[in-house]
């Protein structure tokens, strides 16, 4: 039972911790076997299942009302895309066990003791990676996203376990998150503030400072020589600003400061629509039969 509740939901699924907590709690209540133990466990589980279901219809809800927007057309807010996982240009990234080029890693560590798997470590990766399609790319930032994917390798190496999952390129994206778009010309510039951090490093080797802007080689810097270092230092930072303004606009994606559903996979909406329709279905049925087992317990306590 419990192999097939992981592959259905699996440990790290906050959508399948209630339930989880709901076996904790029906084998301390069988471990008990008080009559006087049964009320308090069947309502806390029903606060639980009560919670899941809520929360379940919330994420299918925002997955089946959220319209897919195109990544150079999308309005700034939440938003869903579809679109070609790639990863950043400077960021490479591999999977810690398999070693695989990819764009989001998690995985975890298990030892046996007492016959009994317990975990000894765990980790993901913080790196965002683009997802592309027809009309742009969108920067993604998986911090904080709920991730699931298809591909995960489990490799079991005497007493220890290692469970590896990873988003790889080329993956088809589903994203739903918190979309916004700026460009170099909206970045905010202090000529002044630049200016003094450009000198203050220049100040710091002062052998290359004398080198440019000693010109009479007596060691110091005058200060008619110290308004040359300042205009130049001035020019720079024109330059660069100039840089940075020309820069195109740039999209990314990130967790919804409101309490939003913030989502990652490479799993179709459909699919993802669907289960999370059989969540909601679920934690209704165990709701009702909460329900009912505390009704039964009342009645048999009176």
């Amino acid at each position: 039972m419990k192999r097939w509740l992981a592959r259905q939901i699996g440990w790290v699924d906050l959508h399948g911790l209630p339930l989880v907590l709901q076996f904790i709690l029906l084998g301390f209540a069988l471990s008990v076997m008080s009559s006087q133990i049964w009320l308090p466990v069947l309502a806390v589980s029903a606060l639980l299942n009560l919670w899941a279901w809520v929360f379940a219809m919330r994420w299918r809800r925002a997955i089946v009302d959220t319209p897919t927007s195109r990544v150079a057309s999308a309005a700034q807010g939440y938003v869903e895309l579809i679109g070609v996982g790639q990863p950043l240009a400077d960021t490479p990234l591999l999977s810690p066990f398999t070693q695989l080029p990819c764009l989001w890693y998690r995985y975890t560590v298990e030892r046996k003791e007492d016959d009994e798997w317990k975990q000894v470590d765990h980790g993901a990766s913080e790196l965002p990676f683009n997802l592309q399609d027809d009309s742009g790319r969108c920067e993604i930032d998986p911090v904080g996203a709920a991730i699931l994917t298809t591909h995960k390798e489990i490799r079991t190496q005497g007493d220890e376990r290692q469970t590896e999952y990873v988003l790889l390129k080329g993956d088809r994206l589903y994203a739903l998150g918190d979309f916004f778009s700026f460009s170099g010309a909206q970045v905010v510039l202090n000529t002044r503030l630049d200016v003094g951090d450009l000198l203050a490093e220049w100040k710091s080797d002062q052998a290359d400072l004398q080198r440019r802007f000693d010109l009479d080689s007596n060691g110091a810097i005058d200060e008619q020589e110290w308004l040359l270092a300042r205009q130049a230092a001035e020019r720079e930072v024109a330059r660069r600003h100039q840089e940075i303004r020309r820069q195109p606009t740039q999209h990314r994606l990130r967790k919804p400061r409101a309490r939003k559903p913030y989502l990652i996979a490479n799993h179709p909406p459909e699919k993802l629509g669907r289960r999370y329709a059989w969540f909601s279905a679920m934690y209704l049925v165990l709701l009702l039969g909460c329900l009912f087992g505390i009704a039964w317990a009342l009645h048999a306590s009176g």
